[in-house]
């Protein structure tokens, strides 16, 4: 199986799919809408794509993201019930990673449904078989339906809780509060999702 590749992107198709060379063979990977401007080309302007070989009787095909949170997220999705790989990859298109969990964590149907080819009963389906498995994962909390907290109490465990999303998605402790260092002034004040999805890129470079 191939979980990872790198090289230089040499074709991108409408719909998101790109060809990536890597020593001179090309590699052609279904990818999410935005993959290739939220994966960090190095200084050679090579990039790293994590793949999800997707094997069946008459196939083989290979799925690129730009980081492991979409991956995983996107293993998740074809994990759903009559959710299969072209369905996942339109969600990524239109909700990365981390807004999936936030809308998965908040019952956002209208964010699902917002998704070409997800009606009603699909976005349910979602917002049941991911409520407890996409957001922990994450690190995004689900909602809570009590009175919201108060803002400071809020702002005091965003640096917490945005190194307990990069260890949860497996980034090693040292890495976690590198990144929390680096948003610190932005932790008190700015949406986790953001805060996640800036972590990410800083932690990409």
């Amino acid at each position: 199986m191939i979980g990872r590749l790198t090289g230089r992107i040499v074709a991108q198709e409408a719909d998101g799919g790109i060809v990536l060379d890597v020593g001179g063979v090309g590699y052609e990977l279904a990818a999410p809408l935005g993959t290739i401007g939220r994966a960090r080309p190095d200084d050679a302007g090579h990039v790293t794509l994590w793949v999800h070989t997707h094997v069946r009787e008459d196939a083989l095909s290979l799925y690129g993201f730009a980081d492991e949170a979409e991956r995983f997220a996107f293993r998740a999705l074809i994990n759903v019930s009559n959710v299969g790989p072209k369905i996942a990859i339109a969600v990524l298109g239109s909700l990365p990673a981390a807004n999936l969990a936030h809308a998965i964590a908040h019952r956002d149907l209208g964010a699902l449904t917002a998704v070409a080819g997800i009606g009603k009963k699909i976005a349910e389906r979602l917002l049941l078989e991911l409520r407890d498995k996409l957001p922990t994962t994450l690190g995004i909390p689900r909602m809570d339906p009590g009175p919201h907290r108060p803002p400071e109490r809020r702002a005091a465990g965003g640096a917490e809780r945005l190194r307990s999303a990069l260890t949860g998605m497996g980034f090693k402790p040292a890495e976690a509060e590198r990144a929390a260092a680096a948003l610190e002034e932005r932790t008190s004040t700015a949406p986790l999702e953001e805060l996640l999805r800036d972590a990410l890129a800083l932690l990409a470079k």
